[in-house]
């Protein structure tokens, strides 16, 4: 692939996509066409053929999806499997008889099983079912590594796949119907600070562990891999590190200013228990490992939703 290669990215318009178009572009590629819902609909196959005509990729990077934390996994299971199956399955079919040289599926880590061994080594993804709340998500995007498993073996399809953690940084979603953790915690700290508010709820018992990997790290291994990677065997990208919900949250807290409590809601769901990823695979073939200090990252997270909470308040 050179400079010149015309590369889709779908959800290049949303928050990794952003940050990986840029990238892209530092890297030296000129011809890179962000793609988002409004442009496309790809859950629709007259839609996909469309968008193939009239941008003729020769590599496409495939990010979109429909996501959220776990409430919204919860309210909306059939939405969150339809739509990232059928986006995913379409895409890489009309890719296939279009003669698209390189296709790079982003998966998640919400694929692995419930109870995996701490690190998630890839060899583990098919032992045990995903974490209930965001099962109908995780396998809908699991099937797209079992796609390209099947197109490289019957047609030669050159189909590659990574697995993200959690992504947190500037630009993130801070909708607190459909935000992650990192987002919704910032932004609850931070106008619960404003108001000088006593407490602040978090769901679960913040037993849970995750790990989080800032979206320009993200973004530099996604480029490396869609050069890079060979085989369609799952890649994880991650920081290799994680840290309970319990410790997060007051780490946010103190980043914050918010000097109040945290009430702890035991009734609502944790998901799954631990989440950490082992790392080495793509440090071996992409020579590529997560730079940013999380706490480093946080704040400029933090510092980014405030100047944009700021711009939007002097607007009003």
């Amino acid at each position: 692939m050179d400079r010149h290669t015309r590369i889709v990215v779908t959800g290049g318009t949303g928050f990794l996509g952003t940050h990986l178009v840029a990238a892209l572009r530092s890297a030296g590629h000129a011809a890179v066409s962000p793609i988002g819902v409004g442009d496309y609909d790809l859950t629709h196959e007259a839609e996909v053929a469309r968008m193939l005509a009239e941008l003729r990729p020769e590599a496409i990077v495939h990010l979109a999806a429909v996501v959220g934390g776990i409430g919204a996994n919860r309210r909306s299971p059939g939405t969150f499997f339809y739509r990232n199956l059928m986006m995913g399955s379409l895409l890489m079919e009309h890719a296939r008889r279009g003669g698209v040289r390189r296709f790079l599926s982003v998966g998640t880590i919400c694929s692995y099983p419930k109870f995996t061994p701490v690190p998630f080594r890839e060899e583990e993804l098919w032992n045990g079912y995903p974490e209930e709340t965001n099962a109908p998500y995780g396998l809908a995007k699991k099937m797209l590594l079992v796609q390209s498993q099947a197109y490289r073996q019957e047609f030669g399809f050159d189909a590659v796949n990574v697995l993200l953690v959690n992504l947190y940084g500037p630009g993130d979603n801070f909708d607190p119907e459909t935000s992650h953790v990192i987002p919704a915690l910032i932004r609850k700290c931070v106008e619960a600070a404003d108001r000088d508010a006593p407490e602040v709820e978090v769901w679960g018992s913040g037993k849970a562990t995750r790990e989080f990997l800032y979206v320009e790290d993200a973004a530099e291994a996604i480029v490396l891999a869609l050069g890079k990677l060979e085989g369609s065997d799952p890649v994880n990208l991650g920081a290799g590190r994680e840290i309970s919900i319990r410790e997060l949250a007051g780490k946010i807290a103190g980043l914050c200013g918010f000097r109040g409590r945290l009430a702890w809601d035991p009734t609502k769901p944790d998901g799954q228990p631990r989440r950490c990823l082992d790392t080495s695979r793509a440090q071996k073939l992409l020579g590529w490992s997560a730079r940013t200090p999380f706490d480093e990252g946080l704040a400029r997270t933090i510092a980014w939703y405030r100047a944009r909470r700021a711009a939007e308040a002097a607007h009003r």
